[in-house]
């Protein structure tokens, strides 16, 4: 991998930490660290490339972590590593904001590839205030959208605003209730079945690349690059 990125670590266990910390190093990251949630909400977690998160920590438990990052517009990828195994759990935390979740045990060549996932982000190229995911161009000072180079019918504010706050995370889940919150006005009828209906227009003018508008069951909504990507 030939890139160098800080990496925010948040583990309490000592041998645990010392296993990610050494596996993340051997491929040139540069990894910070946390020991305690109450010194992880103290650090500029803007100032990372990825935060590997533990849920059960001394201190700030970790998904209230989670909730106050993403609460202050913060959206740095942020990779759950847990013993909880529950579906629920799992659920939750995609639906607080993480990007992934991975369960402890883990192989550690799994993990290096879910960071590398969460690191690279091919997908994704901002040029001239524009933002490419696979056909879809967001020009979002201009607030148009183009697909393979060709213009679209036009969308609304509503509209714009999901593309671009989804674009802005590429292949993660954010859930229903995050995008009402961020695009829609609740006071003005704006729900999760409203959300529904905006989505199903969004696909319908992106064509060709409306596909790559995906359904999360039980969560929400992502842009992928790749529909065909597992």
């Amino acid at each position: 991998m030939a890139m160098t990125a800080r990496v925010l670590l948040i583990e309490d266990d000592d041998a645990l930490g010392r296993q990610v910390r050494d596996i993340l190093r051997g491929d040139h990251l540069e990894v910070e660290w946390v020991r305690d949630g109450d010194d992880a909400g103290r650090l500029d977690v803007s100032a990372f490339a990825l935060v590997v998160l533990d849920l059960m920590l001394p201190g700030t438990y970790g998904l209230d972590l989670l909730k106050r990052w993403r609460a202050a517009g913060i959206e740095i990828p942020v990779l759950v590593l847990s013993a909880r195994p529950d579906a629920n759990d799992k659920v939750r935390a995609l639906k607080l904001g993480a990007d992934d979740y991975v369960t402890k045990p883990f192989w550690p060549d799994e993990l290096l590839a879910r960071v590398r996932a969460r690191l690279r982000r091919p997908e994704l190229r901002r040029h001239d205030g524009s933002i490419r995911i696979g056909q879809i161009e967001l020009d979002v000072d201009g607030r148009s959208v183009r697909v393979d180079g060709e213009n679209t019918p036009e969308f609304t504010k509503v509209e714009l605003d999901l593309l671009r706050v989804l674009a802005k995370r590429p292949g993660s889940a954010l859930s229903r209730r995050a995008l009402v919150e961020a695009c829609l006005d609740p006071d003005n009828t704006g729900n999760e079945r409203t959300l529904d209906v905006h989505i199903s227009r969004v696909r319908k003018k992106l064509g060709v690349a409306g596909g790559q508008l995906q359904t999360v069951w039980g969560i929400g909504y992502k842009l992928v690059a790749d529909p065909e990507r597992p």
